[in-house]
């Protein structure tokens, strides 16, 4: 427990979170950036901390035996660490719960503010030259369904809530909730799709969620509606997004996940008029890789002292 190994992976072109460096004194810090330095780091580290998240590296690379224990993930969501041999071990996973909830909500909001001012179009005439009045949208009083009710979700509800919006939630199982009131599940979703004026998608990305929104399920949408993806790009069909606004069924789109990252420059979400795109950043606010950092090195001292560990999705023999 002393001096524990700690694997770091990043993408190939990403330094240390900064203030990991600070660890060198107190436990052998193992940089990684390729599959030859994972596999060999699962086969010393104690602790695996995951900064990128490149779709198949882990599984890629685990070998036949770890002495692992402890898996944190620099995010909310965990579905890139939790491959199959992940899941059957007695390996902790931690994850990022709670730092990005406010940036990610702030986005949300402005995503809303964005579409209900219609500041695409004003931007759009101002490239123009051309002074075109219209009127707008009040968000007060607006039906905003929130799908994934975790850390995230409910700051957003709470925000949401603070302007004057009505939020209804969708959870993993039904239930009463300090924010929501009522929580409902997957099974509801169609008929509250309905009734929102914004759907906002927070889940995380499981084999309930993956491909939720599908043809058949935009066509449950409200005529207007907005969707706002901080999820997971894999919820979202994307080709049944495009069709949903190219026949008028949505509004408008706030994406910040796809189901292809980078996005490809010759995808046509590019050009829709009616899409705003960022680059899976809704939650990076300005000093968050150090605040990253920071959570770890925290509960790195708690992993020390023999507490339990904070932020934990998956514990010793839960699955």
């Amino acid at each position: 427990m002393n001096t524990p190994v700690i694997a770091v992976l990043t993408a190939e072109d990403e330094e240390l979170l900064p203030g990991l460096e600070t660890l060198d004194a107190q436990c052998t810090l193992l940089h990684v950036r390729d599959d030859t330095g994972l596999t060999e780091a699962l086969t010393r580290a104690d602790i695996l901390v995951v900064t990128d998240f490149r779709t198949g590296m882990l599984e890629r690379c685990w070998p036949a035996q770890t002495p692992l224990r402890w898996i944190h993930a620099t995010s909310a969501g965990v579905d890139a660490v939790m491959i199959e041999p992940v899941r059957r071990s007695d390996i902790v996973v931690t994850n990022a719960r709670g730092l990005f909830d406010r940036g990610i909500a702030e986005y949300v909001l402005g995503a809303v503010l964005l579409f209900a001012k219609d500041t695409l179009g004003n931007l759009r005439h101002q490239r123009a030259r051309r002074w075109q009045h219209r009127d707008t949208a009040l968000i007060r009083n607006a039906q905003a369904l929130i799908v994934g009710a975790g850390s995230i979700g409910s700051e957003v509800a709470r925000l949401l809530q603070g302007v004057g919006m009505q939020t209804s939630g969708i959870a993993s199982r039904a239930r009463e909730d300090a924010v929501f009131g009522q929580l409902h599940d997957n099974s509801a979703l169609p008929e509250l799709l309905a009734e929102a004026d914004y759907v906002v998608i927070t889940a995380p990305l499981t084999e309930a969620t993956r491909n939720l929104f599908d043809e058949a399920m935009f066509r449950h949408c409200k005529q207007g509606a907005v969707l706002i993806n901080v999820g997971r790009g894999p919820i979202v069909n994307t080709d049944a997004l495009m069709a949903a606004l190219d026949q008028g069924l949505l509004a408008g789109a706030a994406l910040d996940v796809f189901e292809q990252e980078p996005l490809p420059e010759s995808h046509p979400l590019w050009a829709c008029p009616n899409v705003m795109i960022s680059a899976h950043m809704a939650g990076d606010f300005i000093g968050w890789r150090a605040a990253l950092a920071e959570q770890f090195i925290d509960n790195l001292a708690r992993w020390q002292r023999g507490e339990a560990l904070l932020n934990q999705v998956k514990s010793r023999n839960t699955i």
